[in-house]
């Protein structure tokens, strides 16, 4: 019985992977559409930096998720 707690209480933690996303992909993760989510990302363009080709890189996904807070 208690390993069956336990491993019900692990499977409802979740955490987000830091990888590449896409906008579409962290869009996603917030729930919200891409349009909103790139206006979310305008105040903090600076720090983030630019995309090289589709994919936020994982140093700049750190700092997406440090900004509006993880999803």
């Amino acid at each position: 019985m208690i390993n069956y707690i336990n491993r019900l209480v692990m499977n409802t933690t979740t955490e987000t992977i830091v990888r590449a996303y896409t906008v579409k992909e962290l869009a996603g993760l917030y729930g919200i559409s891409e349009k909103t989510f790139k206006s979310w990302l305008q105040p903090h363009a600076d720090v983030i930096g630019k995309k090289k080709g589709r994919y936020f890189n994982t140093l700049q996904v750190r700092i997406i998720f440090s900004k509006p807070g993880e999803p």
